[in-house]
């Protein structure tokens, strides 16, 4: 048994080695005299991948049949061009100066930037052009000998070169003639750099083409043999171009690696013997792509790699090297497994733990209450204490708003920027829980003033900027005073600046005082923060400004109520933003109490909203 299996497999390999590489479709021809016309080009409509593509072959010449028969010169499946014959264009002396229109209209082909050089032959000057009057490039000539002279290049006397744009599509040329030139005909043209040029002896010039290829006429993933369309050998790569008039082209390229044959046929390529004898030592080929001024892949450099896990002749793996990697992954995994379990007893640790303090810090009593008043539910918001320190700067000193005998009262931001108090608790004492629950602190006040009273005489222990004048009068609390803190607070959100400042001296150490003189010289658009300058317009700014100026009312009874100024706040931001949704937190509020339990510390904080603010 052993004897005809190696003769199958040396068949096998013999016929893998011998095969001949494809350059056309199956039963087309790939020869046209001596021009070799691979696919997507095909001799013949059923041979080529459109009709763009079609090549007549006639007399052994073939012809490009959808442009009246330009004979083809060569196609180039690395670098994606095909050179045809394209004609001279000629100003000649007693036929007058006029302009000729090349245009390659609707078909997959551009002029290669890459391979084409434009020439001018004569005394004057040629310029490209496009449709309009935009010099696409051009070039001069002083003639100092009196003849035009035949040559084989253009370096000499009568004669210019110059680059072209990349992805041309269509172009006019121009010539003009030198003043009082009599010395025959000159010509422009654009032609294939490495093509021989003979001056007026040729009509008919090489000139290199690039072909694209669309989504249409390409299976991006082949696994069959599908239709007329290019099945690439392997991958393909893809450029995008602007044809310079904001139409967009995508350009398809087959790409392989090093072989003969035809990469656009998915069995069209035999690998190199260097690539092969590369894999048969158990190596493998690695490929570097270098691409034209055109964006076309147009070479490969090919290295022979040794990934050394490849060669099982070569480079055996010992049993220490497996045993080394079997006790590492087992070790990674250990370490795993005893990180994940950490985690999961850390996390139930800080579970159990927040429940704890949840229960210590009249958690349970809170429940209790909003089962108590239907009101409650759904309008208590808990907060965890990373929030809260976040709200008021990990509790700043500069954040406090008063002190009272349950806990200390500090100003603090919710992430959707609502100015809120937060009182947090001194020492945890749980005789005295439902007294601090109670409890509703606000911007310069440590104590609540009930909705049936209009005024509350109290020691008030907090930051000055936020009083009221008229507190310094009579030593009374009323819903008033609670406008004019909100004031002091919008005029901080305005300026970014504290309610006291240590660097203006007199009566603009005060800021609401810095405010109102700033709106009575009209200036007041210059003492606002350059980052809400940005943010709002100068209409928005204003509306807010003269909505904080009326709460800094001296006198209390000018002073709009905090409906008041909680309504045309709200009318301001919809303005600003009207598809904004509605939150639960604010103006909906009713002398609630908004407990926030403090996990993981021994002390309590709760958030309060003033009833004014619905009144």
């Amino acid at each position: 048994m052993k004897l005809p299996e190696a003769f199958i497999l040396v068949i096998l390999y013999s016929s893998t080695t011998t095969s001949i590489a494809s350059y056309s479709k199956d039963g087309c021809e790939d020869m046209c005299g001596k021009v070799r016309i691979p696919f997507p080009f095909g001799i013949g409509t059923s041979c080529s991948v459109n009709r763009w593509y079609t090549v007549d072959c006639n007399s052994s010449t073939p012809y490009l049949s959808a442009f009246n028969h330009l004979q083809v010169l060569g196609v180039n499946l690395e670098l994606q061009t095909i050179t045809v014959n394209t004609p001279k264009y000629y100003d000649c002396q007693n036929l007058g100066s006029e302009t000729r229109n090349i245009d390659l209209g609707k078909s997959p082909f551009l002029f290669s930037k890459s391979h084409n050089k434009f020439v001018f032959e004569g005394c004057g000057s040629a310029r490209m052009m496009d449709h309009g009057t935009h010099v696409l490039t051009g070039c001069s000539n002083n003639c100092l000998n009196d003849t035009l002279s035949d040559r084989n290049s253009c370096f000499g006397d009568s004669c210019c070169q110059n680059t072209i744009p990349r992805y041309l599509k269509a172009y006019d040329i121009n010539i003009t003639r030198q003043s009082g030139d009599d010395r025959g005909c000159g010509s422009a043209f654009l032609v294939d750099e490495t093509s021989y040029v003979e001056g007026d002896n040729n009509s008919y010039i090489p000139t290199s083409l690039l072909w694209t290829l669309s989504d249409a006429d390409i299976y991006v993933y082949p696994m069959v043999d599908l239709g007329d369309k290019v099945r690439c050998y392997y991958q393909p790569s893809i450029v995008e171009v602007d044809l310079g008039d904001g139409t967009p082209l995508k350009s398809w390229k087959c790409s392989t690696w090093p072989g003969e044959g035809n990469p656009y046929l998915f069995h069209g390529i035999n690998v190199t013997d260097d690539c092969a004898k590369c894999r048969r030592s158990g190596n493998d080929c690695h490929y570097d792509e270098i691409y034209d001024p055109d964006g076309v892949l147009i070479k490969w450099n090919a290295t022979c790699v040794d990934y050394g896990w490849l060669n099982d002749k070569e480079n055996k793996i010992s049993l220490g090297v497996i045993l080394g990697i079997s006790i590492s992954m087992g070790i990674l995994l250990l370490v795993i497994t005893s990180y994940l379990l950490y985690k999961v007893i850390k996390k139930t640790k800080e579970r159990r733990q927040r429940k704890r303090f949840f229960k210590r810090n009249g958690g349970l009593l809170l429940k209790q209450q909003e089962e108590a008043d239907s009101s409650l539910v759904g309008k208590t918001i808990l907060f965890t204490s990373r929030e809260l320190e976040k709200a008021t700067d990990n509790f700043n000193e500069n954040r406090i708003l008063g002190r009272g005998g349950q806990g200390t009262v500090y100003k603090g931001m919710l992430v959707d920027g609502r100015i809120v108090a937060i009182k947090k608790s001194k020492v945890v004492d749980e005789s005295q829980l439902e007294q601090f629950i109670n409890e509703v602190s606000d911007f310069g006040t440590s104590r609540f003033v009930a909705m049936d009273q209009t005024h509350l005489t109290t020691l008030v222990k907090g930051t000055f900027g936020y009083l009221d004048p008229e507190y310094f009068q009579s030593s009374q609390f009323t819903e008033k005073s609670d406008v004019y803190s909100f004031g002091v607070v919008l005029v901080e959100l305005l300026t970014g600046e504290r309610p006291i400042s240590l660097t203006r001296v007199g009566e603009n150490r005060s800021l609401a005082t810095h405010f109102m003189l700033a709106m009575e010289d009209m200036r007041v658009m210059s003492i606002f923060d350059a980052t809400v300058i940005k943010e709002g317009t100068r209409n928005e700014l204003l509306e807010v400004a003269n909505l904080a100026m009326r709460c800094l009312n001296l006198n209390g009874k000018n002073r709009p109520t905090m409906k008041e100024v909680a309504t045309e706040l709200e009318t301001i931001r919809m303005s600003h933003i009207p598809n904004i949704n509605q939150s639960t937190i604010g103006p909906t509020m009713h002398a609630e109490d908004l407990p926030v339990s403090l996990y993981g510390e021994s002390s309590s904080i709760f958030l309060s909203f003033n009833s004014n603010i619905s009144q």
